[in-house]
This record gives structure tokens, sequence and C-alpha cells, in this order.
């Protein structure tokens, strides 16, 4: 939290550089908000040319949520945090592609994990049940592999309003390539059979661990798709 805290800091002395050293002639500076797919957060643009502008900001999202899935209960909060950079071109009035950067790419997920004792689950095989005296209990991680990623962006819309007027927004879609993310399970405890007579640590028992390992191979395949992560985004903003 703290570096992301440096970079909202960046973003905010950058604008102050940015508002002096923008050319005669261009809107120099713009601020809006900003709610999107990777959070909300604050962006910043000034204008490069008649057509072009810089832009950047700061998004920032978290959900916390519990549930059931297959037996086992998880309580799990989702972070979502990023700082990105882009460059807009001005193709016709309004309408822009805009390639850029999440120079900081900090969106993950975590879960505290646990399976009732006398509870079977697919995380650990249908044939074993938690154990009533030593539950199965850990955690789950999930997190994307790039810490930067390039984006590709559509919209239409301008926080420098080439007019007289001040008030501006902005939509656009497009993709950022974070990478598959991967998810990861720490799990520990005692699992017994159907009878609940025999019992054993998890970490001694082979096929629970090919269990673990092949419900995390299951839910990474189903998350293939967000390799390239869809961004939806709307501004709305002020010309300074």
């Amino acid at each position: 939290m703290r570096r992301f805290m440096l970079f909202t800091a960046s973003l905010l002395l950058g604008a102050g550089g940015l508002y002096s050293q923008s050319g005669d002639g261009l809107p120099k500076f713009g601020m809006g908000l900003r709610a999107s797919s990777l959070g909300a957060g604050i962006e910043a643009a000034t204008a490069v040319s008649r057509k072009s502008n810089v832009r950047f900001g700061f998004n920032y999202f978290r959900y916390d949520d519990t549930y059931t899935k297959d037996g086992a209960a998880y309580s799990g909060r989702l972070d979502l945090k990023s700082f990105e950079i882009h460059y807009d071109q001005y193709l016709i009035g309004g309408l822009h592609i805009s390639p850029g950067t999440l120079v900081y790419d900090d969106n993950r997920g975590s879960a505290a994990v646990s399976i009732p004792g006398g509870q079977s689950s697919a995380l650990i095989g249908a044939q074993y049940y938690s154990s009533v005296a030593n539950p199965v209990a850990g955690s789950g991680s999930l997190a994307f592999p790039r810490k930067t990623a390039p984006e590709l962006l559509i919209g239409f819309g301008n926080l420098l309003p080439r007019s007289r007027r001040h008030v501006a927004f902005n939509f656009e879609v497009g993709v950022a390539y974070q990478g598959s993310p991967g998810v990861t399970f720490n799990l520990a405890g005692t699992a017994c059979d159907s009878t609940g007579k025999i019992c054993q640590n998890i970490a001694a028992n082979q096929t629970i661990q090919a269990s673990i390992v092949s419900e995390q191979n299951k839910i990474n395949n189903d998350l293939k798709i967000l390799k390239f992560y869809p961004v939806v985004a709307f501004s709305f903003g002020y010309k300074f």
C-alpha cells in the first residue's frame, strides 16, 4: 500500500509539471474521476498536439465476499491497484485510439479457506472428510504474473476538449495484457475416510495433495481467459 501511495503522490506532482510545460495554444491540463473494470480512480491529461494527449492516472478497488463451493468455505478479498499511462491519438472528432501501459499492476486476490469437520470437498477428494478434531483449513491466493502490462484502448471523448467547453467525458474499451492469473492453495489439517476412524495429516497423503493440485489446475485453466484483461472505463472531468 505504501508503494501505491508513492505512485499517487507522483501523479499529483506530475500534474503540476505538465500544467506548466504544455505548449501555447493547446489545452494545458485536465483532470477527471474515472470508474472502470480496473477500479475507481483519478486521471489527468495534457495536450501533446492538436490531435493527441498524454494521460495518466491510478485505480483502486477492494471487494470482500464469503461463499461456499464444492464443500469448502471461502472468505475472500479482491484488491485492484494500478497506475497507468496512455497516449491518446484522435482520429475523427472524439474518436481515439490509446496505447498505454499499466506501469504498476498490483491486482490480486486472497482468501481464507476451510472445510468444516465431517464435510467432504472436491478440494481434498470426495472420498475424504475433514476431521472434526483438526479440520482442513488454510489460504488461497490469486496473482497475475506481470507487474507491468501493456494496454490498448479505443474510445470516444476527451478530457481536454478543443473548444471553450470545460466539462469533459471519456468512454473507452480495450484490454490489458497481464498474463494468465494463477491460483494456489496452502492447506493443512487432517482428513479421514468415510468411517471417520482412519485419519491422516493431508500433507502426508499423496492422493489428497494430487486432488488439491488438480483443483488448482482446473481453476487456472478457467482463468486463462483473463490473460487479456477486459477494460471498460468511463471518465468525467474538467479542463482547467
